[in-house]
């Protein structure tokens, strides 16, 4: 299990969109956490704003400042998308903007704890919406401690272009930061482009496109009967196979010291961006 990150630069929409559609069809149990520092949008939106009571990271947030009682009261603060099941659970966002100034310094204590949920019983994965970056505060522990990096992008050229800076401004970080190489991929949303005129553009591979279909758009931003046959979500289905390789690839590839192999920690990036 492990945590998932998805991220755009400004201008490149859908990062909540493409998160939520992967939360409602992946077959792991997962978490999908709103951690965009400008707020979250599926309590107003995806759910209507039926929900008894504020719920979510900022009420987390609070708390642990004041208490220090994380692994208590996370369990409380989420949401049952698909109850009583417990296997596709959400972490609201930020709904009131007094409380980002409680989140952002707890970044780095988010991190750790959904990195541990790895070890829970039973597991989940933790499936991160990081928002976009060009805002204050951002989310860097998350997108350090993530074992993919998802960075949303329409294919046309005006959210191309500002995708490129950002995947350098990722992968500078990452590097400072000594992030294993491989972490990063595209996930392209909509017509455009081609994938691989793309990822020769932003020397970062494609691991996914995901169709327009404004129907199912509108049904997961402002909510509605969720239909799984339809284009966005039987994509977003699909995309689990190979995010779920790099997830396999990147596990096995941190344990290959621990497992004694010579050389282990010698991985070139070409073979850590094979899919």
């Amino acid at each position: 299990m492990a945590i998932i990150a998805l991220v755009a630069a400004k201008g490149s929409p859908g990062v909540t969109t493409s998160a939520l559609a992967c939360a409602l069809t992946w077959h792991r149990r997962l978490v999908l956490a709103e951690c965009d520092p400008a707020g979250g949008s599926l309590l107003a939106g995806y759910l209507g704003g039926t929900l008894d009571g504020p719920r979510g990271i900022g009420e987390l947030a609070v708390g642990e400042l004041r208490d220090g009682n994380l692994e208590a009261t996370f369990w409380s603060q989420l949401v049952d998308l698909d109850a009583p099941k417990r296997e596709r659970l959400l972490l609201p966002g930020v709904v009131d903007p007094a409380q980002a100034g409680s989140v952002t310094p707890l970044w780095q204590r988010f991190a750790d704890f959904f990195t541990e949920l790895d070890h829970g019983d039973p597991p989940y994965d933790v499936l991160v919406d990081c928002g976009r970056l060009h805002v204050p505060g951002p989310p860097w522990p998350l997108l350090r401690a993530a074992s993919v990096v998802l960075v949303v992008t329409r294919a046309r050229l005006p959210e191309v272009s500002a995708t490129r800076a950002l995947v350098r401004t990722i992968q500078r970080d990452l590097t400072e930061h000594r992030v294993a190489p491989g972490t990063l991929r595209l996930l392209l949303v909509g017509d455009g482009h081609g994938s691989g005129e793309i990822s020769k553009a932003l020397q970062v591979p494609v691991v996914a496109r995901l169709p327009h279909d404004p129907r199912t758009a509108e049904v997961l931003t402002l909510g509605g009967t969720v239909r799984i046959g339809r284009p966005l979500l039987r994509a977003a289905s699909e995309l689990e196979v190979p995010v779920g390789t790099l997830l396999d690839r990147r596990r096995a590839r941190l344990a290959w010291p621990a497992a004694g192999h010579e050389g282990a920690g010698a991985v070139t990036q070409e073979a850590s961006n094979a899919i």
